[in-house]
């Protein structure tokens, strides 16, 4: 296992005395927070600045009903959660995958331990414990924290200009790492704000898009979305075409669908949906019998009961028995085939996503092809980028943090190999 902080190379040492480099980390989220860490490590005076009034706001509410901070996995499956950006992700994960950050987690005095799915999390499930110990870590490294302090760009002098309640501030750094999230959450700080800025710099910035997110319908029928709004569907089979389907469950919302099924696949939904202006994913009502075994219970006589009861003596009742009526049409019910094979194969028709501010990530930012191996910007020599700022995406899972710790951490390093290339 590799250590968390390895000896930067060389970075600060001399055979004469020289000043600190002074660097600047916009963002008090996990990326910025370990950026900041590395570079304190490694010599630098640090000074970061986040726009709320706390740090780690997003952090800490994705940490209500339990912290999930990584995952156990074998590595080479973790990578793949990554999908497009697989390879990115993973040169960043070979120098701090999911056990050092363990052992880091570790080193604060927090306890972790492996949940039945894999999910790594903290002994008393609680962000705050962490967050807190590791905040006074960096007090005690010296680094400034600074809160309600937003960073507006640079001026003529190339100096970051930070907004705060004393007026505006110009910081004069040597070198600086953005790490300023992605654009959902904005009452936490991930207001995608940050876009224009870089595009003044001649910073492409691929659009931010929904991750993780919930999906439309055309339009239920007001007497389903008034029954079973809100109601979950488990355990619940779903596919898109030419894809394993994957059983867990998802929630029915007032205009369509959300849950950890659907983030598992919302990628691959949005993706269609960009194309085609629509994805049309089947549901599998009963996953775990076969549609041979369905067939045959439908195909039992029922005498006097109603074909409600009838379907609810085979588990398709409450929002599964809606469902099937909201997406066939009543001849379906005739047919004890069709009926089967709409039990087992239901499509439903996604149209669009829930607005960016309501995913729980999102996708887009700084692509890869902007940065170099050090994650310094091409166009801004000097101007690092970490976490979710950058163009990845990954599911829920302990796999979106992971990446966020991995690049900032990435983006430290990178700092203070770039400051003792300068010297």
């Amino acid at each position: 296992m590799p250590a968390p902080f390895p000896c930067p190379p060389s970075a600060m040492s001399s055979s004469t005395p020289t000043v600190s480099p002074r660097v600047a980390v916009i963002g008090g989220g996990p990326a910025g927070l370990m950026a900041a860490e590395v570079l304190a490590a490694g010599g630098a005076q640090v000074e970061l600045f986040d726009a709320m009034p706390s740090l780690g706001r997003k952090f800490l509410l994705a940490g209500v009903g339990g912290m999930n901070i990584t995952h156990a996995e074998p590595k080479p499956a973790f990578i793949q959660r990554y999908g497009a950006r697989a390879a990115e992700i993973g040169r960043l994960l070979e120098d701090f995958d999911a056990d050092a950050l363990r052992a880091w987690i570790h080193g604060l005095g927090i306890d972790t331990f492996v949940g039945s799915s894999g999910r790594v999390f903290p002994t008393d499930m609680k962000a705050a414990p962490l967050l807190r110990a590791w905040l006074r870590r960096l007090r005690e490294a010296g680094v400034a924290l600074h809160t309600r302090a937003r960073w507006l760009g640079w001026d003529a002098s190339g100096a970051l200009r930070i907004a705060t309640s004393e007026g505006e501030r110009r910081v004069q750094a040597d070198a600086t790492v953005l790490a300023l999230g992605g654009g959902s959450w904005a009452r936490l700080g991930s207001d995608g704000a940050w876009v224009p800025l870089l595009a003044q710099r001649g910073v492409a910035v691929a659009p931010l898009q929904p991750s993780n997110c919930g999906f439309e319908v055309a339009g239920w029928s007001a007497l389903f979305a008034g029954k079973f709004a809100g109601a979950p569907v488990k355990p619940v089979a779903l596919r898109l075409d030419g894809q394993a389907p994957r059983q867990g469950e998802f929630v029915v919302t007032d205009k369509g669908v959300e849950g950890s099924l659907i983030y598992a696949l919302s990628a691959a939904i949005r993706e269609q949906i960009n194309n085609a202006g629509r994805a049309v994913v089947h549901l599998d009502l009963l996953p775990n019998r076969s549609g041979e075994q369905v067939l045959a219970a439908l195909n039992k006589p029922r005498g006097s009961r109603s074909m409600a009861r009838h379907l609810a003596g085979l588990g398709v009742d409450g929002v599964r028995a809606g469902l099937l009526r909201e997406l066939t049409d009543a001849t379906t019910f005739q047919d004890m085939e069709r009926l089967a094979s709409a039990i087992k194969v239901l499509p439903l028709e996604l149209v669009r996503t829930r607005p960016l501010d309501e995913a729980i990530s999102s996708a887009g930012g700084v692509p890869f092809a902007a940065l170099d191996a050090q994650l310094m910007l091409n166009e801004v020599p000097g101007v690092f980028c970490a976490g979710e700022m950058l163009d990845w995406e990954a599911p829920t899972g302990g796999y979106l943090l992971t990446a966020c710790f991995a690049s900032g951490r990435a983006a430290g390093l990178g700092v203070l190999r770039w400051l003792k290339e300068q010297r």
